[in-house]
C-alpha cells in the first residue's frame, strides 16, 4: 500500500501507548523506553545494566485502531563486539488481536562496539529509521508493536492512517518477572518469541519484564523497583548470574536472598510470588564462575572458569539453598512458592535442545520454556494462580 504524506495521522507517543516500561525519558531524538526507573538507575554503577535495562525486552506500542498501515520512526542502538560477525538486527513483532501477524527489522541506527577482552565500548552514531507495517485487516482491532528485545531503541514518531488511541483495559492480570539473559530473551529470535512472552500470550496475562542481561544479581534496587510496580503475579528466576559473575559466596547469598523477598514483600504482602532456581546449564552445575566469554572459534561460547571450594556457588548449591529459603518461608507466607528450573529445561532438554553457546537458550528451547511456564504457573492449578 503507498500512501501520501499527507494522508497520515501522526499521534504523539506516552506512557497511555506503552505497555512493560517503567518510565519513558525524553531524548534529543524521542523518547526513550527504560525497564528501571530513574531512582533505581541513579544508584546502579555497573554499564552492563545500564545498557540492558534500556534494551526494551517485553515493551511494546498498544493501540486501539481502525488503521491499515503504520509507520515507526525509531533510533536503534545496534551491539557487536569486536572481531565477531554482526549480530542479526533486532525484531519488531505486529500482533493483531493478540495474533503475530507481521515482523519487521530497522535499518540504520547506531552501532555500539564491544572488546570483550578490555571492556572499552565505540558508539558510531547511526539515522532514525522508519518500521512499516502495511494491509493491517480492515476492522477496528487492538494493535501491539513489540519492540526489540535486546536492541536499545528510542521513539521518535508514530504515523497511522486512521488515529488510534490507547487498548482499553481488558482485565488481563499484570505478572512481574524478574530474572537474567536468559529471562531478557538471550538467543531468542523475536521479541515475542521469548520464553516470559511466550509464557505470557498461553497464560493470557500482561508482561512485565525485569529480566536484565548479566544483571539478575540481587540488587537491592530491583527489588525496589519490583516492590513499587503495580502486580498481580511476581516470579524472580534467579542463580545464574551470582553462580557465573563469582559475585558472592553462600554466607551472603542466603540473607541477600531473604531480603530481595522481604523488599517486594512490602509492596506485595499477599501477591503470589513464585521463586524460580536456574534451568540446567551443564556448565555451571558443579562448577563456579566465574564464567568467560571465549571468541576464538568467531561466536561466542561460554566456559565456567570457577574452582570448588567452600562456601562457593553453583547451580546445585543456589537450587538446594533457593529451595530452603522458599520452604521456610512459605511457612508464614502462604503466598509464596518454588519452581525448580530444571522442570522448565533439563537432561532431556538439553540432549534434544542443547544451549548453543553453552550458556543461552534458542527459540526453540525459549518456547518449550515458556509453555512450560504457562502450564506449571500460569495455568490452572498452576503455583501462581492456584
Amino acid at each position: 500500500m503507498l500512501l501520501l504524506m499527507d494522508s497520515w495521522i501522526t499521534t504523539p507517543l506516552d506512557e497511555r501507548l506503552l505497555r512493560g516500561a517503567a518510565e519513558l525519558e525524553r531524548t534529543e531524538h524521542g523518547l526513550l523506553p527504560h525497564r528501571l526507573p530513574a531512582r533505581a538507575r541513579a544508584q546502579n554503577t555497573d554499564p552492563q545494566l545500564a545498557m540492558v535495562e534500556a534494551q526494551p525486552s517485553g515493551v511494546r506500542l498498544a493501540m486501539r485502531t481502525a488503521a491499515t498501515a503504520v509507520e515507526l520512526d525509531v533510533l536503534p542502538t545496534k551491539l557487536a563486539y569486536a572481531g565477531v560477525a554482526p549480530r542479526p538486527d533486532g525484531v519488531y513483532d505486529l500482533l493483531v488481536d493478540g495474533v503475530p501477524t507481521a515482523s519487521a527489522v530497522a535499518d540504520g541506527g547506531n552501532v555500539l562496539t564491544v572488546d570483550v577482552t578490555t571492556g572499552a565500548a565505540q558508539l558510531q552514531p547511526g539515522p532514525v529509521t522508519t518500521v512499516r507495517f502495511t494491509d493491517l485487516p480492515v476492522r477496528e482491532k487492538d494493535v501491539e508493536i513489540w519492540l526489540p528485545h535486546r536492541e536499545r531503541t528510542e521513539l521518535v514518531a508514530l504515523r497511522t492512517d486512521t488515529p488510534v488511541g490507547p487498548i482499553p483495559d481488558r482485565g488481563r492480570r499484570v505478572w512481574l518477572h524478574h530474572g537474567s539473559s536468559i529471562s531478557h530473551g538471550s538467543d531468542a529470535a523475536s521479541p515475542t518469541s521469548t520464553w516470559p512472552a511466550v509464557a505470557a500470550a498461553h497464560g493470557g496475562v500482561e508482561l512485565v519484564s525485569m529480566g536484565f542481561g548479566g544483571s539478575a544479581m540481587l540488587d537491592p534496587f530491583t527489588a525496589r523497583a519490583m516492590r513499587d510496580t503495580p502486580a498481580d503475579l511476581i516470579s524472580i528466576k534467579i542463580g545464574i548470574n551470582v553462580v557465573n559473575h563469582d559475585v558472592m559466596r553462600l554466607r551472603a547469598f542466603g540473607p541477600a536472598v531473604h531480603g530481595f523477598l522481604d523488599t517486594i514483600r512490602e509492596g506485595h504482602p499477599s501477591t503470589p510470588l513464585l521463586v524460580v532456581s536456574p534451568i540446567l546449564c551443564p556448565i555451571h552445575e558443579d562448577t563456579p564462575g566465574p564464567c568467560v566469554m571465549d571468541l576464538s572459534t568467531g561466536a561466542p561460547q561460554f566456559r565456567a572458569t570457577g574452582e570448588p571450594g567452600p562456601g562457593k556457588l553453583t547451580l546445585t548449591v543456589v537450587r538446594a539453598e533457593l529451595a530452603r529459603i522458599t520452604a521456610e518461608r512459605a511457612a508464614a507466607d502462604p503466598h509464596l512458592s518454588y519452581l525448580d528450573g530444571r522442570e522448565l529445561y533439563g537432561e532431556a532438554d538439553a540432549a534434544e535442545l542443547p544451549l548453543p553457546d553453552q550458556l543461552h537458550p534458542d527459540t526453540a528451547a525459549h518456547r518449550r520454556i515458556g509453555e512450560r511456564f504457562a502450564k506449571l504457573a500460569l495455568g490452572p492449578g498452576g503455583l501462581l494462580v492456584g
